[in-house]
């Protein structure tokens, strides 16, 4: 029987039980992987009491906490499904998820109260659990479930290919949809990583980017686990502190999107606090190579790159660390036991495999590998096509050189990258649309020298006196749009270029743009 995420855990307190295992700098809480091995049993036997059952899902509406992580594992105990949702949600798109998802607990923190307290009434049949005090009359205090459970191990029986998580990504509707992705997946994602990133018993990883992306959770939380290394969690980036942190707890490896490592490279007195760090991963978004020299020198470690996505588990190609200036721009080779292929793009259809272009030619990037998704949660149109003829059709398109490395060149549904987040336009434009005043709008991103792309809006208004203001007021008071996907930019055109068919131009738009438009 192959591994399941339950088992790697287990094998890990076999071998390292009195080694530190998890930090959570909020809480003050250092355990070990004995200690963490109780809390997880604590927390796994309280769920099964809760009536959360073998397929049930167990949802994690958190910042960076010790409790998602311990969910995680518990629920990988008793073959429950984890279900992280992004803590930058508003309300109703928060809604959306639970809606379609069905869990049976939602763990939730003080920090997101707001969120959930306006639509918990929608859902009498989920539980809210809630990790801090003062806990909600709506709501159960998840420390005094725990802490009445026992800790004796779950009888449970999980196979490698029962699900162990569905992890919500934006579809190009704007829409989410839920990635299931399977025990043997993900043991497979955490072997990848932890050869290409080194991992030893002796790593101290230092969690600053967002747990509920598999880029954190999958490429070095879980990975580290199976090394039997540390990991330290910060509840909310913050590049000082991240700094402060490395030099205290001797931390020696982490990740972060670029737009995070150029921040710390920028501070005063950098090279000074991370004596001990000796590799960093970064992926969501290219890392230029003006940025990847002086985070190389400020901070003198190697560079490792990630591209890949959710479908995925998300690493599909890595660029190692002597490679970042003699192939800038790439996103490197296939992962192990990953194949990529560059195909003609099929505007009627998925892409057929088979219509491979030659080394230089830009087309759609397909993959085949062993952490693929089973599929996509209540959406079977959407897999069939997204996995037709057994290939991941990603709707990026790039090329390869004659040496194999894959490049990134372009997204097919306009996807913008802000600080590492994906950013969908027409989630964007669906909410412009609803002010009165906005006749039409067209979305796009824009270079920016902090984030890397922020959101332009093109507006065509049927009142002269509308704003860049007006519109940002509205957009902050939406509950559909999550702060991060509000334009920074807007410009005010006549009318939008369309073709035949009465689809929006865009390259068109980013032809004519104004270099910044209206900013706000």
């Amino acid at each position: 029987m192959y591994a399941t995420l339950g088992s790697i855990f287990d094998q890990t307190v076999s071998n390292f039980p009195n080694r530190e295992a998890l930090v959570d700098l909020k809480r003050g809480q250092r355990w070990t992987y004995g200690e963490w091995r109780d809390e997880v049993h604590r927390l796994a036997n309280a769920l099964t009491s809760a009536g959360v059952g073998k397929g049930d899902r167990v949802s994690t509406f958190l910042f960076n906490t010790s409790e998602l992580a311990t969910t995680l594992f518990a629920c990988a105990k008793i073959g429950a499904i984890f279900n992280p949702i992004n803590f930058r949600l508003k309300s109703e798109e928060v809604a959306y998820i639970l809606n379609d998802a069905e869990p049976k607990v939602v763990m939730f923190e003080e920090a997101l109260k707001d969120q959930v307290s306006a639509i918990q009434s929608q859902f009498p049949a989920i539980q809210f659990w809630f990790i801090n005090e003062e806990t909600p009359e709506y709501a159960k205090n998840y420390y005094a479930e725990v802490s009445s459970a026992q800790s004796t191990p779950p009888t449970v029986e999980v196979s490698e290919m029962d699900t162990y998580a569905i992890m919500y990504t934006s579809g190009t509707t704007g829409r989410p949809k839920g990635v299931i992705h399977r025990h043997r997946d993900m043991a497979e994602q955490s072997l990848i990583c932890t050869a290409v990133l080194k991992y030893t018993k002796n790593d101290v990883g230092l969690v600053t980017a967002p747990m509920f992306h598999c880029a954190e959770l999958h490429c070095c939380v879980i990975p580290r686990v199976q090394a039997g290394a540390k990991s330290v969690i910060m509840h909310q980036f913050h590049p000082q502190v991240a700094l402060d942190t490395v030099e205290k707890e001797k931390v020696t490896v982490m990740f972060a999107v670029p737009t995070m490592w150029s921040m710390m490279a920028d501070l005063d007195g950098a090279a000074s606090k991370v004596g001990t760090l000796q590799r960093g991963l970064y992926g969501a978004a290219p890392m230029a190579p003006v940025l990847v020299k002086r985070v190389k020198d400020v901070l003198g470690i190697d560079l490792i790159q990630a591209y890949g996505q959710t479908e995925m588990g998300p690493a599909i190609t890595f660029l190692a660390e002597d490679e970042q200036l003699t192939k800038v721009g790439s996103a490197g080779k296939p992962a192990y036991n990953h194949e990529i292929r560059i195909v003609q793009p099929n505007e009627d259809g998925p892409s057929e495999p088979d219509a491979i272009l030659k080394p230089g030619q830009v087309g759609e990037i397909i993959v085949k590998g062993p952490c693929m998704m089973a599929g996509y949660f209540n959406r079977e149109d959407a897999t069939e096509k997204a996995l037709y003829k057994g290939w991941y059709h990603s709707s990026d398109l790039g090329y390869m050189d004659e040496d194999g490395y894959l490049y990134v060149a372009d997204r097919v549904d306009d996807m913008i990258i802000s600080g590492g987040e994906n950013i969908y336009p027409r989630e964007v434009e669906d909410v412009l649309h609803e002010h009165e005043s906005v006749q039409d709008v067209a979305v796009l991103g824009i270079p920016d020298e902090k984030w890397g792309e922020t959101v332009l809006a093109f507006i065509v208004t049927n009142d002269s006196s509308l704003t860049a203001d007006e519109l940002e007021r509205f957009c902050k008071g939406n509950d559909k749009l999550a702060g991060y996907k509000r334009p920074r930019h807007y410009q005010f055109v006549n009318e939008l270029p369309r073709n035949a068919s009465g689809k929006i131009q865009k390259f068109l738009l980013r032809e004519q743009r104004v270099e910044s438009g209206n900013p706000v």
